[in-house]
């Protein structure tokens, strides 16, 4: 692989050693063979003289050309690059990606780049378009990634059967297609395609648009071909599809589905009298049959018409307080806010997918500090500052509210691009928002906002921040908020090293920032109820050994965690080791697998950091739950790191990404009472859990039995109980001598 990357620019110097040739030393009037040179004082020089000017001119000649080959094969990149750089395809479009600046990148698509007699690739030049034969190329730029697009611009169908022209073009494509970048004549990356597609048999024409007659499936069934699942063309191995012509159902005649999906939907069912073709029949099948024709099947559905009910779409306001007169008894934790409208009052917070939802509701008790990203265009209000809140007693409040100017806007200016001063146009806009709650026993007694203004322009990236601070009344600074010793969501996981002189810890995750390289990232506390996920990319050379990286990588993961504790409590004191639980560590996996000499192969690297941490709700501090961790335990998961090298290896550097994730655990703060001797034998009598059911051994006489009123039912039993007397008293013998008599 270095020595293909060596290649590369070894091209590129035979490139500027060709660049050099196209421009020969052109042949003067005045240099003659065997002829004097005119020195300067108009004397001759002498055939000597003449041989030593020869000399430092070739010396001369030979710096220059040596110049030109370091200027011409200088421009070597390697940032640029397709991702991925080979695909193979098997439909009519596929993308990849161009990473590396675009600006003045010109390119272009070759089709078949292969030599017909020796099969290897020819060397690709720049000197294409986007356009080649039936592809095209498109492609949509951006600021250090583009989007390259390659697309069949015809189709493959199959033929219809009253075609006058069967098939004018081959039903199967196979092409090698190759993408070029280039920037002038130098070629920056090189992607390679292998397309293979065959034809579709999807329905090309218009459909019928009148309406389907949905026939009632208690007497008919509802699909008499259900695999039949394309409108207006033929489905493969669907026999029963009538958009199959003879000629398709050739194709798949011995292989069609079988069963209801392959259009039996309606089979004799085992207990129909009829049906006596199954291998094992008992001897009391004759009397215990059903005698019934087949429109009378378990397979058509409804046998008894229930009552239906219309669904309830849930709308997006409160249902807490559906009437005027019910009363509201206070928030409690993770309640959403509600406004004097009774919809939710909503701040901009970051989901799960780390983007910005700008009609999120505000839990109560729920801290929270975010920043999301925006520009002139996309920028848009929030929920206005005039709403009044429910304080949780069906009082509402109104916000107060003080509006404050920015003036350092590089603190939330990101990005700005160069325009001119004509035409740049700016807005007054929100940079940030500070929410502070003052509550007190599930109510909230005052909101206080601090609004910060400033002037954003177009072509500039703000970014906002909005903070949510939920105040005790009965604290007075912003330490002491809940005066709970349990966790509250969103706060950070207290960790200690007990076994050190400083018992200071730290229990942290990756904040990647720029490139998301690990030597530029940040780290952030883990959050208690906060499932989190994140990661870094580390930069591994191809001659990276196995062990060094292996210890490299579980270095960096260990970094995170510098702490051999983790506090029960949020107020876990550090002289108190009760207060603390230990870490549960799992060490990775030590391989000793030879990877045989070869470069670029690593098995077993503990690339993943898995934190698991139980918690549990051990009781409650003025309605508010007291959770407390039990438990911490961290293991890691090892992957196969190999070199991954495009068509050109050009550099020798690949990414190994690694990651940390942190899932929090609710247990039950005590083990479930056990099953007691009542409950597992009730638990035999359970018709849901068991295949016998003896409450229902006399089933047509039972409330289980729903096909006709209870009443009949009860009639019918009673009469059948009568005759099974009467049958038992006639069969006697003494009733015979009586009857007799």
């Amino acid at each position: 692989m270095a020595a293909c990357g060596g290649l590369r620019c070894g091209d590129g110097g035979r490139a500027a050693a060709l660049s050099v040739r196209r421009f020969p030393a052109l042949p003067l009037p005045w240099r003659r063979a065997g002829a004097a040179r005119w020195r300067p004082g108009g004397r001759r020089s002498a055939p000597g003289a003449r041989r030593s000017a020869m000399g430092v001119t070739g010396f001369g000649a030979l710096l220059m050309l040596l110049l030109l080959l370091l200027l011409r094969a200088a421009p070597c990149p390697g940032d640029s690059v397709f991702q991925p750089s080979f695909i193979h395809m098997s439909g009519s479009r596929v993308n990849s990606f161009f990473l590396g600046n675009s600006s003045g990148v010109n390119f272009s698509i070759i089709l078949n780049p292969r030599d017909a007699e020796t099969g290897k690739l020819q060397l690709a030049n720049c000197s294409g378009n986007r356009r080649a034969g039936d592809w095209k190329l498109d492609v949509t730029p951006g600021v250090n990634t583009s989007k390259v697009t390659v697309s069949l611009s015809r189709t493959l169908e199959l033929c219809l059967p009253n075609a006058t022209e069967c098939c004018p073009s081959p039903l199967c494509m196979l092409e090698t297609l190759q993408v070029v970048a280039c920037r002038g004549s130098v070629m920056l990356a090189q992607l390679l395609i292998q397309a293979e597609i065959f034809a579709n048999s999807s329905f090309a024409g218009n459909v019928s648009e009148n309406a389907t007659i949905i026939p009632n499936q208690a007497f008919k069934p509802l699909g008499s071909c259900p695999c039949d699942l394309t409108a207006g063309a033929c489905d493969v191995r669907c026999c029963c599809d009538l958009e199959c012509t003879p000629d398709l159902l050739q194709l798949f005649s011995e292989s069609c589905f079988t069963g209801v999906f392959g259009g039996d939907v309606n089979p004799p069912f085992d207990q129909l009298c009829s049906s006596q073709s199954m291998e094992y029949t008992p001897e009391w099948f004759p009397f215990l049959c059903v005698q019934s024709s087949l429109d009378n099947t378990p397979f058509l559905g409804y046998f008894y018409h229930g009552s239906t009910s219309t669904p309830k779409v849930p709308s997006f306001k409160i249902p807490l307080q559906t009437s005027p007169g019910k009363p509201f008894t206070g928030y409690r934790e993770g309640d959403p806010i509600i406004t004097e409208e009774d919809e939710y009052f909503t701040v901009p917070q970051q989901s799960m997918a780390g983007q910005c939802v700008g009609n999120a509701p505000v839990a109560y008790l729920h801290n929270f500090d975010v920043k999301c990203l925006t520009s002139l265009e996309s920028y848009k209000e929030g929920l206005p500052h005039d709403v009044r809140i429910n304080s949780g007693t069906a009082d509402f409040i109104q916000q107060n509210v003080v509006y404050r100017a920015i003036t350092d806007r590089s603190k939330f200016i990101t990005e700005s691009e160069n325009l001119l001063a004509a035409e740049v146009l700016c807005q007054n806009v929100t940079f940030a928002e500070h929410y502070k709650f003052t509550w007190k026993d599930g109510n909230i007694e005052q909101i206080n906002v601090t609004v910060f203004l400033g002037s954003l322009c177009d072509g500039e990236i703000l970014t906002q921040r909005f903070t949510v601070e939920f105040l005790s009344l009965n604290s007075t600074d912003g330490e002491d908020l809940f005066e709970n010793p349990g966790y509250q969501v969103g706060k950070p996981v207290k960790a200690a090293n007990l076994n050190a002189s400083d018992p200071l810890g730290s229990l942290n995750i990756w904040q990647p920032a720029g490139r998301g390289l690990c030597a530029s990232a940040t780290y952030r506390p883990v959050l208690f109820g906060v499932d989190s996920y994140s990661g870094c990319i580390l930069e591994v050379d191809i001659n990276e050994d196995c062990s060094l990286l292996r210890g490299n990588v579980t270095e960096k993961l260990n970094a995170l965690i510098r702490a051999t504790h983790i506090g029960k409590r949020d107020n876990s004191s550090y002289s108190d080791v009760n207060d603390w639980v230990e870490i549960i560590r799992l060490d990775p996996f030590s391989s000793n697998v030879s990877t045989g000499g070869l470069r670029g192969i690593c098995p077993d690297i503990p690339a993943n950091l898995n934190i698991r941490i139980i918690f549990a709700k051990v009781g409650a501090v003025q309605g508010i739950p007291q959770q407390q961790i039990l438990a911490v335990q961290i293991s890691y998961s090892t992957v196969l790191w190999q070199f991954q090298c495009g068509i050109g290896c050009k550099n020798t550097l690949s990414i190994l990404p690694i990651t940390a994730s942190v899932q929090f655990i609710e247990v039950p703060a005590q083990p479930p009472p056990p099953v007691t001797r009542y409950r597992r034998i009730y638990a035999e009598f359970d018709c849901n859990k068991n295949e016998v059911c003896w409450p229902q051994l006399l089933y047509p006489l039972t409330r289980f039995y729903t096909g006709e009123p209870y009443s009949q039912c009860l009639a019918k039993g009673l009469f059948l109980a009568f005759l099974v007397l009467l049958a038992a008293i006639t069969s006697n013998p003494w009733f015979s001598k009586l009857w007799n008599r």
